[in-house]
């Protein structure tokens, strides 16, 4: 079964119910449940932690029976670095988080879809990698 790794923006838009986003979002992980394994990774739960204020209210909410919890391999952690000088070297502000380039290297590493809302940096910067978005 093939594996999606799933963007924080994608799981806030369903919990915050956003009025533009959370339609494309849940229809878009619920389609995505049917066939694939979904994954997460450490930098997406703390960037979904900041809607919660105990641990087991996020476990809950990302249970570990619907999403995969992986670690970051090093590999990732290398290409993110290198994505993110790329970057930087392009003219980036300094104010972008190194965590998407985290993620988009998480997923072309381990050979997974991403499916994100916010596609544009990850088309730039992991062109090969294959997105489910908007």
């Amino acid at each position: 079964m093939a594996a999606i790794l799933i963007d924080a923006n994608v799981l806030l838009d369903i919990m915050t119910q956003d009025a533009q986003w959370s339609p494309w979002s849940i229809e878009a992980l619920e389609r995505a449940a049917d066939r694939h394994r979904l994954v997460i990774n450490a930098v997406i739960y703390a960037e979904v932690s900041v809607r919660f204020t105990r641990i087991e209210d996020l476990d809950a909410a990302l249970p570990r029976i619907a999403f995969d919890r992986e670690p970051i391999p090093y590999e990732a952690a290398f290409l993110a670095g290198k994505a993110h000088l790329a970057y930087r070297q392009r003219g980036g502000s300094k104010t972008v988080p190194l965590p998407d380039f985290f993620i988009g290297a998480h997923a072309s590493v381990a050979g997974y879809a991403l499916m994100t809302r916010d596609a544009g940096r990850y088309r730039t910067y992991f062109p090969r990698l294959s997105l489910i978005a908007p």
